[in-house]
């Protein structure tokens, strides 16, 4: 089966934002899952108990939010380069809204297996949290990064609107095609 010019270049290039977009975002989920485990569970750096070891939900929080950062700069300076920059301030506000929604879904998960569940150990809160909910939590991003942050360029035809009115009757309207 032939796929044609125009489709192959699509599919290579979402298959290289897929790419880029998974090795910052496992950079970022080294820096979510570390933070996260720190501020929980001192891992072997003192008594066994992280600063916020009874609060797993505001360890994931904390921990999303370091990441966050990590991961804007990643995929607006790597994953989309190449699209549209539709503003620092305007891109960080949706990046942070979009990932505000993504938390929420992520944590969802380690909030039922922790406090409905009883599911209290290191390894149910890192597979609810860091498993589950980032899966959930990491496909939401992709798309809504791609769809609402990190735009396509405009393409299409360019028209004129800002030109002087013409005298009438000296001719039809120019149309300017780019």
């Amino acid at each position: 089966m032939l796929v044609p010019d125009a489709t192959r270049s699509r599919l290579v290039s979402a298959a290289g934002e897929v790419a880029r977009f998974l090795l910052v975002g496992g950079l970022g989920l080294v820096v979510d899952v570390g933070l996260f485990n720190l501020l929980r569970f001192d891992l072997g750096l003192g008594d066994g108990q992280g600063v916020l070891v009874d609060k797993p939900v505001t360890a994931k929080i904390l921990s999303v939010v370091a990441a966050t950062v990590v991961t804007y700069a990643g995929n607006r300076t790597w994953t989309w380069r190449h699209r549209q920059r539709t503003g620092v301030l305007r891109e960080y506000a949706l990046f942070v809204l979009l990932n505000a929604i993504a938390m929420a879904i992520a944590v969802l998960p380690l909030a039922v297996s922790h406090y409905v569940l009883d599911l209290t150990s290191p390894l149910a809160d890192n597979i609810s949290a860091n498993v589950v909910g980032l899966a959930l939590g990491t496909a939401f991003r992709f798309f809504a990064y791609r769809r609402w942050v990190f735009k396509e360029p405009a393409t299409g035809p360019v028209t004129v609107t800002d030109a002087p009115p013409r005298p009438s009757g000296s001719g039809p309207e120019p149309t300017v095609n780019a």
